[in-house]
């Protein structure tokens, strides 16, 4: 078992080799490398056993991997799928000699290739940097894997955003790397437009562009929620607590809970003459400018920032983030996430205190207030809502949690001040726990639209052509809890 090399020794090493300059991007992650015990000498990543072959970024990857291994039959490239944690799920390659060098380094199925098992390789640099990543020869951390160039492009969900894993093409160090980082590139981006295709018609997740960061002052009432529940109140109490403490607070829960609402309630309560900043989550090729655009605003008087979703930085980004905080006494940050456990290090070291906001479906008294609260902000006056709309707001499950709900009522008060279940969107009826198909959509949102209106189930089914049998069938199907007269 080697010693870790200092970074300064690695990158003189790296220059002595290659008469270039080490990127900054490299160095960082043999310091990640350094820290996390990686031997310099030997490779022993873990054996996971099983893989999940049965997600979705499988099927997708594997039906691109397998296109793009026909076309490279005659080449000495390895093509290789791994979740968003670094474990091997598949590996494609016909020459036998390739094959055996990277099962000596346990490069094969089961495997968790990540940095903190394997150090600076490219499928583990593309991960902590959610960034394409070429790392060549010497360029590894361990010394075994200097005899292989690998080309890795992260992958995340089309709808969610969420990292699902890498692409990752592997050749022999001296083989020309030239098109390797575009190869992975294109089997990248086609797996998730196959990704989108198959989920059976979900909604491209809509990637912001030009919005770095928004300020506002947190005494402005008319942004802030109404009286919500003991669920939304009890986080709220608890962030005020450490707010007032000057501890750093990290706000966490699913996607759309408002999380970032929570903080801004909070800092109006807390600190009424701050202005807030909220700096939204970059995309990982533009981190760099990101930070330079709103990080002097650290440490100013009055001034309170807000950093979201900072499980989705880079690492080195995050490293730097919280290099700039250290720096600055009284920064006023806080931060939110969707899992604490994916906060980068550098910044999990910072929060004192974690709050987790709870779902709306375990808060459904907050569905109504919330929608009424979003109904005259979308319409500028008073919108109601008729015992009927209530029900099925109410007892709907809001995957998509506060976000969900604003869609949904943006959609009915387009349609009207008071609003009644048929004003609402089919998903709001339905409790189908699958995607549905483009033709299940349209049959289910015709159900819905029949019964909201008042009809029986059999004037629907004449309605729409089905027998009785039939459209009782298809509304247990969908899950559909419109109430439906008899």
């Amino acid at each position: 078992m080697g010693v870790p090399a200092r970074p300064s020794d690695r990158e003189r090493l790296a220059v002595s080799r290659g008469g270039a300059a080490v990127p900054s991007r490299l160095t960082a992650s043999w310091r990640r490398s350094a820290a996390y015990g990686v031997s310099l000498d030997e490779v022993s990543p873990v054996f996971a056993g099983g893989v999940d072959d049965g997600s979705l970024f499988y099927e997708c990857g594997q039906q691109v991997l397998a296109g793009l291994h026909e076309t490279l039959a005659d080449e000495p490239v390895s093509l290789m799928l791994t979740d968003g944690d670094g474990l091997v799920l598949s590996r494609l390659c016909r020459e036998r000699v390739l094959m055996q060098a990277l099962d000596d380094v346990y490069l094969a199925p089961g495997f968790g290739y990540g940095e903190r098992d394997a150090g600076t390789t490219g499928l583990g640099l593309a991960l902590a940097d959610r960034a394409p990543s070429l790392v060549r020869a010497d360029q590894h951390y361990c010394t075994k894997l200097w005899g292989y160039t690998c080309a890795a492009v992260p992958v995340s969900d089309p709808v969610t955003g969420a990292l699902v894993g890498t692409v990752n093409l592997t050749t022999w160090s001296q083989q020309s790397y030239n098109l390797l980082l575009a190869l992975a590139q294109m089997a990248a981006e086609n797996t998730a437009a196959l990704m989108l295709a198959r989920g059976r018609g979900r909604t491209p997740r809509p990637v912001a562009r030009g919005e770095v960061f928004r300020v506002r002052y947190a005494r402005a009432d008319d942004e802030q929620p109404p009286e919500l529940g003991v669920g939304w109140r009890a986080a709220l109490a608890e962030v005020e607590t450490a707010l007032s403490a000057g501890r750093v607070v990290g706000v966490v829960g699913e996607p759309g809970t408002g999380k970032t609402a929570l903080l801004a309630a909070a800092l109006g309560s807390v600190r009424p003459h701050d202005r807030v900043l909220t700096a939204r989550p970059p995309q990982p090729r533009d981190a760099d400018s990101w930070l330079a655009l709103w990080a002097p605003e650290l440490g100013k008087a009055n001034t309170s920032i807000v950093v979201g979703r900072v499980d989705t930085l880079p690492s080195w980004a995050a490293a730097e983030l919280a290099r700039l905080v250290a720096d600055t006494p009284s920064s006023g940050l806080a931060m939110t996430a969707q899992d604490p456990a994916g906060v980068p290090a550098p910044l999990h070291a910072l929060i004192d205190t974690v709050v987790e906001v709870p779902a709306l479906r375990n808060r459904l008294d907050d569905v109504l207030p919330l929608a009424r609260w979003i109904g005259a902000a979308l319409r500028g006056r008073e919108v109601r809502f008729t015992p009927a709309a209530a029900r099925a707001l109410t007892s709907f499950h809001w995957p998509g949690n506060v976000t969900q709900l604003r869609e949904v009522v943006r959609a009915a008060v387009a349609r009207a001040d008071v609003v009644d279940a048929r004003h609402l969107p089919a998903e709001v009826f339905s409790g189908a726990s699958r995607r549905l198909t483009r033709i299940e959509t349209v049959e289910r949102e015709e159900i819905v639209r029949c019964l909201t209106e008042g009809m029986t189930a059999a004037q629907a089914a004449t309605r729409l052509g089905m027998s009785r049998a039939t459209i009782y069938r298809r509304i247990a199907h969908y899950g559909i809890r419109t109430p439906v007269p008899e």
